[in-house]
């Protein structure tokens, strides 16, 4: 199976250089895991030719660290991703405080790749108010 032609294929994010010193490009399931971040922290009106395009979870950032935050966080990332990741079908998104740092919370999303119904997660962090 070439997951590069199934799920694409894009310049990796974080932008980074390989040992060759081309920049490196993600495929596959990684690409995927890739743009659902990049989306998830992008807010709308950042992008010029999408406006609309963003999960906009950094307007959260002065918001206290409560259940209440959680779910307007979990909220968001189950409307973006239905609205502009179409090569997923999320099944969870958990929120919970981070036990690291007061004022941030972890969301864990976990979803199916459509394609090739391959079980999938990422960790977003979100910044929150303490």
């Amino acid at each position: 199976m070439n997951e590069a032609r199934i799920y694409g294929r894009g310049m990796s994010f974080p932008p980074r250089v390989g040992a060759n010193g081309r920049v490196e490009w993600s495929e596959g399931a990684a690409n995927v895991r890739e743009s659902i971040r990049v989306l998830l922290m992008t807010e709308p009106k950042e992008r010029v030719g999408l406006p609309d395009f963003g999960g906009g979870l950094g307007r959260l950032l002065f918001e206290p660290n409560t259940a209440a935050t959680w779910q307007s966080i979990r909220d968001g990332i189950e409307r973006a991703l239905a609205r502009w990741e179409p090569r997923v079908r999320v099944e969870t998104v958990d929120v919970d405080g981070d036990a690291a740092d007061a004022a941030a919370a972890t969301a864990t999303i976990t979803y199916r790749l459509i394609a090739t119904g391959i079980r999938e997660r990422v960790s977003v962090r979100v910044a929150l108010g303490a």
